[in-house]
């Protein structure tokens, strides 16, 4: 069976919407946002701005362009000619979902589809260093439909609405990553697997996580030498191969902890250390806390219900 690195990352993260809404701008205008370090994306359905993330260079969006921020910090989304004194301003709602910056009275000279989302899993800040700081995919009419789907199911009330966000989420979220055009330099697992040497090591990995892998065997799937295949991967995926191995054994270990039918020994089998008390210490390593203190807490919360924060 082919392993496939991306989705199985995806899948693990768990992608969950908090709200939708619909941005109607005009005139001169500029808007600041402190984030969470929660997932943000963006399509704009008309017009032209400007973006700001981060820190990351200020990228220029306009009619079929699509930014997806795996984890937002600050955000600054302003008018092509931003108000001359700097003054940030208020979105004001005009509607079920729909807000207005700017001259409410005036024409729209912009229109975007925005959301904010959560990652479920409780890896989310391991798994989302493996995906580019922003992604920006210009004139892309497949995210184009996913976000209008997304926006349809957010303003309806249907049977299995959850769910049905859920997947189309993953599906922007794998779209997003495979026609971003401006990773050529950004870090991360979309661009290791555009690369030909490192995809075939990540898919091995993938494949038999329990093996126990050395560095120099990794080094050989992707056929290259040990200290050539260290310097590639840590530079394209942005931490060093065996950090992510661990990363993902303690992902893919967390998952298998609650499943009540697994029990420690099998757990750890499955991820490649030898015996239990060897997974114990490493996971407590990484997490703080042990594999069945862990277990109990995620079964005891996983029925829990968070509502979503507001707009």
């Amino acid at each position: 069976m082919t392993i496939d690195p991306m989705a199985e990352v995806v899948q693990l993260l768990r992608l969950g919407i908090r709200f939708s809404k619909l941005v109607e701008c005009s005139g001169s205008w500029k808007i600041h946002r402190e984030g969470t370090g929660d997932p943000f994306y963006c399509t704009v359905l008309d017009g032209r701005c400007h973006l700001t993330t981060g820190g990351q260079p200020t990228t220029i969006l306009q009619a079929g362009d699509f930014v997806l921020v795996p984890a937002m910090h600050s955000i600054l989304n302003e008018s092509p000619d931003g108000p001359e004194d700097g003054t940030t301003m208020e979105p004001i709602e005009i509607g079920d979902g729909r807000f207005r910056v700017g001259n409410v009275d005036a024409p729209a000279d912009l229109t975007m589809h925005i959301g904010h989302c959560h990652f479920a899993s409780p890896d989310a800040n391991l798994l989302v260093q493996l995906l580019p700081n922003v992604i920006v995919a210009h004139a892309a009419p497949r995210l184009a439909i996913l976000m209008q789907l997304i926006w349809d199911e957010t303003s309806a009330r249907r049977p299995a609405r959850e769910i049905v966000l859920e997947r189309l989420l993953e599906l922007m979220l794998i779209e997003a990553m495979r026609s971003g055009g401006e990773m050529a330099s950004a870090r991360g697992l979309a661009r290791a697997l555009a690369d030909n040497r490192l995809s075939a090591a990540l898919r091995a990995v993938h494949a038999r996580p329990q093996h126990p892998w050395t560095i120099a065997e990794i080094a050989e799937e992707a056929a290259l030498s040990r200290s050539a295949f260290f310097t590639r991967f840590s530079r394209i995926v942005g931490v060093p191969p065996m950090e992510y191995l661990l990363a993902w054994r303690m992902a893919l270990a967390k998952r298998l902890l609650c499943n009540r039918e697994l029990g420690l020994e099998q757990v750890a089998e499955r991820v490649g250390y030898s015996s239990a008390s060897t997974f114990s210490v490493a996971f407590a390593r990484c997490t703080g806390v042990t594999p069945a203190r862990y277990g109990r807490e995620v079964r005891a919360t996983s029925f829990s219900f968070v509502p979503p924060s507001p707009p």
